[in-house]
């Protein structure tokens, strides 16, 4: 059995999700001290302007290190509502928006106080929409993975090339609504795939 550690994610990159379904077993680390400017709170999409960067604002800790678990998010500003509008804008025109929102929506309607909650409900919502359904299960304390097992926890970084952190994932190009534009963009969230190709998002994952 193939074990592979990730921490918690909103609206995960494609590499994410290509390890969700690459692994048999996937341990969701929770007790790592919370960071800022990681996936853990924000998600890049493609709009007409280029990447966008979205972050939910979470509340300062009390404490420097703080477990993601522990996490609030802040209701400071309208950031559902602009995440939402934003999420629309680049994805309106898209050939599956129309057949997702009414999944994809709630998540900005429905209040969430914890950002590993929030997140989780996320990621569960698109597994199912994909069609894939990973062996989960959450960090008991901070681990370090056996030699057998993949860390992949700073390797999925905002800052990082999966290219040069896990070279052995080949991300499969894909139609993207503005890749005229701008050239194709690898990487992206999830729902970037998800609103593009739909059904066949879980064969651009498998061949990633």
């Amino acid at each position: 059995m193939t074990t592979a550690y990730l921490s918690t994610a909103y609206f995960a990159p494609i590499s994410y999700y290509v390890a969700l379904l690459a692994y048999d077993r996937i341990v969701i680390e929770q007790w790592c001290n919370y960071t800022k400017q990681t996936y853990r709170n924000r998600c890049h999409i493609a709009g007409a302007n280029g990447i966008l960067s979205l972050s939910v604002p979470v509340v300062k800790p009390d404490t420097p290190k703080c477990p993601t678990r522990d996490i609030r998010i802040s209701d400071h500003g309208e950031w559902r509502h602009l995440h939402w509008n934003a999420i629309a804008s680049a994805y309106g025109s898209s050939p599956f928006f129309e057949y997702y929102q009414d999944d994809i929506r709630p998540f900005f309607e429905k209040r969430y106080t914890f950002l590993l909650d929030f997140n989780e409900a996320i990621r569960q919502t698109l597994c199912e929409l994909i069609g894939i359904d990973p062996q989960v299960e959450y960090s008991t304390r901070y681990a370090q993975p056996a030699p057998d097992e993949t860390d992949l926890r700073e390797a999925i970084h905002p800052k990082r090339d999966i290219a040069v952190t896990r070279p052995e994932m080949h991300l499969k190009p894909y139609y993207q609504v503005f890749a005229p534009k701008y050239g194709f963009l690898p990487d992206l969230s999830i729902l970037d795939l998800l609103m593009n190709m739909g059904p066949e998002s879980i064969l651009i994952l498998k061949d990633s």
